[in-house]
């Protein structure tokens, strides 16, 4: 599904430095896997997400997105919300549907069936001040997965939102993603998030960010709030916590 190789981000700074963000990154991501990505702040985690989604030019390498899709392959969810606050929840959901040109009656079903999937049923004409943020954040998932990308990338949806609401969230999470068969990128800070969720984690090392190690989740899904309790996640979390203090 996606395929990187030799993959290298460099930043021109002003006065003619340069900052080495990525440094070659070599990683195949099949096809529906849940991919949570973790490491130290600055390793480049939301620079390798933004090469994927074709928001940054690399300077070296290439990224294959073997999606067989002639649609736009990848939805994007930022940490922010940034929904159009003048817009109503269905219109923003809307949006990428209607800057591609769909018929009205097919994008008003795609949106209705996309309200019910993230739980907004009932929300569908609130402005987004009108709104919590757990509720912004599952209007950005929708509209990410309005004009049905095959590959949804991710970046800290989460960080914003108070614990209670974060769990809640990643469970919905793991519904929309069994209901999909997306393949899904999720850049996160919280070592417990990415074990919870993920099938495979790729954890990065300091600036210049490189792929330190890379884990296949052996935990049963579907995931609840007993898997916490399971040797095997606690044992994950502490692999990833080791992992981490080393590249301290």
């Amino acid at each position: 599904m996606i395929s990187v190789s030799g993959l290298t981000k460099r930043f021109e700074m002003d006065g003619g430095a340069s900052v080495l963000a990525l440094s070659p990154v070599t990683h195949h991501i099949p096809e529906g896997a849940f991919v949570s990505i973790v490491g130290p702040s600055g390793c480049g985690k939301s620079t390798f997400l933004r090469l994927v989604a074709g928001l940054e030019e690399a300077s070296d390498g290439t990224i294959t997105l073997d999606t067989g899709a002639t649609r736009r392959p990848v939805g994007f969810v930022f940490q922010d919300a940034v929904l159009l606050p003048w817009k109503t929840v269905r219109d923003n959901i809307r949006f990428p549907l209607d800057t591609a040109g769909a018929k009205k009656s097919e994008g008003n079903k795609r949106v209705q069936e996309l309200i019910d999937l993230v739980g907004l049923t009932g929300f569908e004409d609130a402005l987004p001040k009108q709104l919590s943020g757990g509720m912004r954040q599952r209007a950005a998932i929708a509209r990410a997965l309005a004009d049905d990308p095959p590959i949804l990338l991710m970046d800290e949806p989460f960080s914003a939102v108070d614990l209670l609401t974060r769990e809640t969230l990643n469970d919905e999470l793991l519904k929309i993603w069994k209901a999909t068969g997306k393949t899904i990128l999720l850049v996160t800070h919280s070592v417990e998030e990415a074990a919870y969720l993920g099938s495979d984690i790729m954890v990065m090392s300091p600036r210049p960010g490189r792929l330190k190690k890379t884990y296949s989740v052996d935990l049963p899904y579907p995931r609840t709030p007993e898997t916490k309790a399971l040797p095997g996640y606690h044992a994950l979390v502490s692999d990833l916590r080791s992992d981490l203090r080393e590249t301290e």
